[in-house]
């Protein structure tokens, strides 16, 4: 049974390798400084640091929780300045006290967590540790919720370091699912087996989640340029909340 710590742990030691330009780090960097003006944030997920570095650099207080042993002491071999404060926690729980001027979790993190009650609670924790004038924000894909069937699909690539990567996925609408494994080759090495499963949401419902917590949609852009949502042509969104009694 995969738990909160077994994507990072399985990922761990190829995820710069695969994932550092999955997003454009400078436009996040830049939104999230100004979303947290002087106050300190909390990363969901922050793995190794490909936003959290920056954005502490940058000036931010960062506290960078992750579920991942592995993960954070790979952000804490690269943060030699110790700028960012790391904390080992599940995203549904967070360890935390707060209040933070923002919260948020990029690049499809969000989705990690794969059971609705997981999703809920982490939003109910997220809006408890808010400042009066904070903010949420998730980052993640658009799913299609009108393909009915589960399905399955099987590629495979080059790992960009003489190594292949078989990907195996099987998608269930019923539960809003999808299952996945990488088996990854390298030259005469074992194969490295790396599971994952993500729970997407609609943009509604990921709003109607926020609501039941309390909090309302206050923006929300096709990418963290602020670039417009199309309703029927973004890829991606990242929605922004707030409390509601704002």
């Amino acid at each position: 049974m995969l738990g909160p710590e077994s994507y990072g742990e399985a990922f761990a030691d190829v995820y710069d390798e695969w994932y550092q330009d999955v997003s454009d780090v400078g436009a996040t960097v830049a939104a999230l400084r100004d979303l947290a003006g002087d106050g300190p944030v909390l990363e969901l997920g922050v793995g190794t640091g490909r936003i959290a570095l920056p954005l502490a650099a940058a000036g931010t207080a960062v506290d960078g929780l992750d579920a991942s042993p592995a993960m954070l002491a790979l952000l804490a071999a690269k943060d030699r300045d110790a700028l960012v404060v790391p904390v080992l926690g599940d995203m549904a729980a967070p360890p935390v006290t707060g209040p933070y001027r923002a919260v948020f979790a990029t690049f499809n993190t969000f989705f990690n967590m794969w059971r609705a009650e997981d999703q809920q609670r982490c939003v109910e924790s997220v809006a408890s540790l808010l400042s009066d004038d904070g903010v949420f924000g998730v980052e993640v894909f658009v799913p299609d919720l009108t393909l009915g069937d589960t399905d399955e699909h099987v590629d495979e690539r080059d790992d960009g370091a003489g190594g292949r990567v078989v990907r195996r996925t099987r998608r269930d609408p019923s539960t809003q699912t999808v299952r996945g494994v990488f088996e990854h080759r390298r030259g005469a090495e074992p194969v490295v087996t790396r599971e994952w499963i993500i729970r997407y949401l609609s943009p509604a419902q990921l709003d109607d989640v926020c609501a039941a917590a309390g909090l309302t949609l206050w923006q929300r852009w096709a990418d963290w340029s602020g670039a417009p949502f199309l309703a029927d042509g973004s890829s991606h969104h990242v929605s922004l909340y707030r409390r509601s009694e704002r």
